[in-house]
């Protein structure tokens, strides 16, 4: 599992934008980036392998 604070580093892009990415009214909804997962009251994380599978399709 990726916590939020890495994954700026793992998809390249800042903390805000993965909320865009994520945010369905947002004009920069990218309906293939990975969902988190909640791991508890105050924690989420996304598979690792997914993230790594969205970067590599983003980059071809």
């Amino acid at each position: 599992m990726i916590r939020m604070r890495f994954m700026p580093d793992r998809v390249g892009v800042c903390r805000s934008m993965i909320y865009e990415f994520l945010n369905e009214r947002s004009p920069r909804y990218d309906p293939s980036f990975p969902r988190p997962i909640k791991m508890s009251a105050n924690c989420v994380g996304w598979i690792e392998s997914e993230v790594e599978e969205w970067f590599r399709a983003r980059i071809n």
